[in-house]
């Protein structure tokens, strides 16, 4: 009798290592020390799929599939393997019909006789189908806690769920999400090569009733994990007739349904289900992978939960940003506008969370004086609520400062006065104040589309780009100022800000951005564009889409700089018409007999426009409002002394200002100039004279004579202003050619 593990010779003639290893139902690979593949049995091949070789006939471990995120991972069990250790854990492997399964591995040296390491074995099985499941439970749980938790958006979590489940643990995948009273279909997802027909289960966006009894209702009722383990066995009323059947005909064979609840509250519920439409070990689901189903419930609806929030902050986040912004931009004769506004991407990476979704970035465009327009790009430093508070505060304040019609620099030196007042009050441990103002970076501009003239001052912003005829170059601007906030102490910021003038061609056009548009991060793997190549590529592509609309340019302006977007980012584009714009201009003698010339002209301008009879009488009968109360005021006014320039030697002191006609020229000088302008649905009126004192409404008495121009002109006009000059000041007004 033999003894128990003896073998007959038949049995020892087929027990070789090669039929060992080729019936073993567990991967085995073995490498050289510079990870080169020497062998894999049958079971790693179908686990894997066959290594591809690499150029010069090797083949690498790294092409065993191992996805690229978990290189470093290999990269690590080499290095600890050949210094004698061993390594154990969890791969993420990408097969080559496109599903992801994690692989548990095991590491141990391989050595020579002599005693060293001349490579490394592994052996390797796909987690969670082996009788070590308890082990392969913890790593699974951390890979899939790895991939949650790089996710911010509730799509892009749940489709990873799915990605992750099926087809490793699952056939079929749903997951529900609740929405007030209704449950819906979030994700449906089933194993490669099949999906439901229609009409059978319901696809995704669609309201999900359970029935009472069915095993998914008493799931959501009673928020615990409940599993069917052989469907032959149990009967569950179905959702609907069409349902029933689909299950009959693919055999499903075992579910499980987990809801997910975070917080206390039931966000919805994950489906997995097993049938026959693939080929596994066991078709049914048991005790042990519904509690790890449960396990990986909790984790999705954490990590939904957080997406759920996350969202929420956004839409907050972004919709603050947006009535921080203007809602729509001005129709503007003479100019076409188009702006963007593009908030950084959340940098989860870089745990800095939602506060990268708003910033300080913004523009403006500003309806002036007579047709006139302020335009205005910004950036406040930072990110966050309090830069986009701060953004906010100086967009209101310089609206307000642009209405008072001053040079760009001196709007930009009243913004720079502001800008040190809303800085939070800080004091260090001695009571002194120690407040920080912030620093912002901005450029004002004004252009006056009749006259095609643009005045801009710039206080530390990046220059705008000048499109003319296909060309693409930075504005030339020979002083640009500190950021608002940061000018020395002592020094007033009118000896900081610089105004300069252009005279932009016809159809010429301005990009003006932030500097988001091109402080990008790189695409992985490659390296940062300097300053010059990241202007030359942005100058480049606007350069192409020069010849399209404004739209095309600030879209191809946006795609121009590769990489992700690392701050937000404020464009705005603006093009000057290619047609000149109507208007007149005159200049009279401040007389009395000079208010029916200006009538008159203002007539016969109108009816060469078109101006409709209604709208060109009240237009004539305010400029002579504006007008004789401007040659009312004319004797009264101080003209500025022309300089005098003399020929010869000084003259002595007593016979300097004895000049012959020099007091009749200063009487000569009081005149006034009158401005007409047509636009597309409003003409616009301007009275220029030398008086400093600007007009102001006053009420008048019953048998006052005077004092009721300024009234008339505020009542009937659609607007009406006045502003300083260099010379004196300027009297507007509009009037609407249509409508009121």
């Amino acid at each position: 009798m033999k003894r128990w593990g003896d073998l007959s010779q038949d049995a020892a003639d087929h027990l070789t290592p090669d039929s060992v290893l080729n019936n073993a139902e567990m991967a085995m690979v073995v490498t050289d020390r510079f990870s080169n593949v020497l062998y894999w049995n049958p079971f790693a091949e179908r686990l894997f799929g066959r290594p591809d070789r690499t150029p010069d006939g090797e083949q690498a471990v790294l092409s065993l599939g191992i996805m690229e995120k978990d290189h470093p991972l290999a990269v690590e069990l080499a290095k600890h393997v050949l210094k004698g250790g061993v390594w154990e854990g969890t791969f993420d492997v990408l097969r080559a019909d496109g599903t992801i399964i994690y692989v548990r591995a095991q590491a141990v040296p391989l050595r020579h006789p002599s005693g060293s390491v001349t490579g490394v074995v592994i052996t390797a099985r796909e987690a969670m189908r082996s009788n070590e499941r308890e082990k392969d439970r913890f790593g699974l749980l951390e890979r899939i806690g790895e991939r949650l938790a790089s996710s911010l958006y509730v799509e892009e979590t749940l489709n990873r769920v799915a990605e992750m489940l099926v087809p490793q643990f699952a056939d079929h995948c749903f997951i529900e999400l609740t929405e007030g009273d209704r449950l819906v279909r979030k994700v449906s997802t089933h194993v490669k090569g099949w999906t439901p027909p229609p009409g059978t289960w319901r696809p995704v966006g669609s309201e999900i009733r359970y029935p009472a009894g069915h095993y998914a209702e008493i799931a959501m009722r009673r928020q615990e994990t409940i599993i069917v383990e052989d469907f032959a066995q149990m009967s569950y009323p179905s959702p609907s007739e069409e349902s029933a059947k689909l299950c009959g005909e693919i055999g499903m064979t075992s579910a499980i349904v987990a809801p997910l609840c975070a917080r206390g509250e039931t966000l919805g519920l994950m489906y997995l289900g097993l049938s026959n439409l693939t080929d596994r070990r066991s078709p049914h689901y048991d005790a042990f992978d519904r509690d790890f189903v449960g396990a990986i419930a909790t984790r999705v609806a954490i990590a939904v939960d957080n997406a759920l929030l996350f969202e929420e902050e956004r839409h907050t986040a972004e919709s603050f940003q947006k009535y921080l912004l203007p809602r729509e931009l001005p129709q503007l004769d003479g100019l076409e506008i188009a702006v963007r506004y593009y908030p950084a991407a959340p940098l989860a990476s870089h745990g800095q969370g939602i506060q990268t979704q708003v910033g300080g970035d913004w523009y403006d465009v500003i309806p002036l004086s007579a047709g006139r327009v302020g335009i205005v790009i910004g950036d406040v430093e930072g990110r966050g609520a309090k830069a986009a508070a701060v953004m906010g505060q100086l967009r209101a304040a310089l609206r307000a400062f642009a209405q008072d019609d001053k040079s760009p620099a001196d709007i930009l030196a009243r913004l720079d006065e502001w800008t040190r007042i809303i800085g939070p009050p800080e004091r260090d441990d001695y009571g002194a104040d120690v407040s920080t103002p912030p620093i912002v970076t901005c450029q004002y501009l004004v252009y006056d589309a009749w006259s095609r003239q643009l005045s801009f001052a710039n206080a530390g912003h990046s220059p705008p780009l000048l499109i003319v005829d296909g060309m693409v170059r930075e504005l030339d601007i020979s002083e640009v100022g500190q950021p608002l906030g940061v000018s020395a102490k002592g020094m007033h910021a009118d000896l900081v800000y610089k105004e300069e003038s252009r005279t932009l061609p016809p159809g010429a056009a301005l990009l003006l951005y932030t500097d988001g548009l091109v402080d990008r991060r790189p695409p992985k793997g490659e390296a940062p564009l300097t300053d010059e190549q990241t202007l030359r590529v942005l100058c480049d592509t606007v350069a192409d889409a020069s010849a399209d609309s404004v739209e095309r340019i600030a879209e191809a302006a946006t795609r121009a700089v590769p990489g992700e977007i690392d701050d937000d980012m404020a464009i705005l584009v603006i093009r000057s018409a290619g047609k000149e714009l109507k208007y007149e201009e005159r200049t009279f003698p401040a007389q009395p007999i000079m208010v029916g010339e200006a009538r008159r002209m203002a007539r016969e301008a109108f009816a060469s426009w078109g101006v409709p009879d209604e709208r060109a009488d009240m237009a004539c009968l305010l400029v002579s409002e504006v007008v004789t109360n401007v040659v009312l005021h004319a004797a009264s006014a101080s003209v500025p002394r022309r300089e005098l320039v003399l020929d010869g030697p000084p003259l002595p002191f007593d016979e300097s200002w004895d000049v012959p006609g020099f007091d009749s020229d200063i009487v000569n000088e009081k005149e006034f100039t009158l401005r007409l302008r047509r636009g597309e649905e409003s003409i616009w009126v301007e009275v220029f004279d030398q008086d400093l004192r600007l007009p102001r409404i006053r009420s008048a008495g019953e048998n006052d004579e005077g004092g009721r121009g300024l009234y008339l002109v505020d009542q009937l006009a659609r607007r009406w202003g006045s502003r300083p000059t260099k010379e004196g000041k300027a009297v507007w007004f509009e009037i609407p050619t249509r409508g009121r």
